[in-house]
């Protein structure tokens, strides 16, 4: 985790050198939802938008910038497209200081990730497949999918379990 330390204290020192002062409880740089939240964060995190939590809608998310993943899953037929947020990037922006974290579907569905997947992959906080956005009975609002394609060694037991789909909640361990 020197990496991961590394980052938080050079992202700090900007913030501090630019005049910026990293939020507690308030909206700071997160804002707040102006629409129904898809995912909450929780736990081992700095930047919140309301107590002890980061709450998102779905702009905010995307607001966070988007990437596409071509890859195929153990549930869908062939290579899919994917358009989502960066897990790693989605973690920068809570300020997420922990080694893992507990992932929970709309079904109470939980799964142990550690954070070192979305430093090592391209993992994908997907909300569209195909150009469509992902409903919950396409696995949506927001699934995690690895990519799978440019990584067979991910074709795993373990791996499968931790690409949550329906995923509404994120705690930071």
């Amino acid at each position: 985790m020197p990496n991961r330390r590394l980052f938080v204290a050079h992202t700090l020192a900007i913030v501090s050198a630019l005049g910026m002062r990293p939020s507690r409880a308030g909206a700071g740089p997160l804002g707040r939802p102006q629409s129904a939240v898809i995912l909450t964060i929780s736990g081992a995190i700095t930047e919140t938008n309301g107590p002890g939590r980061a709450a998102f809608d779905r702009a905010m998310l995307e607001r966070l910038g988007l990437s596409k993943l071509k890859t195929w899953t153990p549930w869908t037929r062939g290579v899919a497209e994917f358009e989502g947020v960066l897990a790693r990037r989605v973690m920068a922006a809570v300020g997420a200081t922990g080694t893992k974290l507990r992932a929970t579907a709309l079904n109470d569905y939980q799964c142990t990730i550690p954070l070192d997947d979305f430093e090592r992959y391209d993992v994908l906080l997907a909300m569209r497949m195909n150009g469509q956005e992902m409903r919950i009975r396409d696995k949506g609002p927001v699934w995690i999918v690895y990519p799978w394609s440019d990584h067979p060694e991910l074709d795993d037991f373990l791996t499968r379990e931790k690409a949550v789909w329906q995923l509404t909640a994120l705690d930071v361990r």
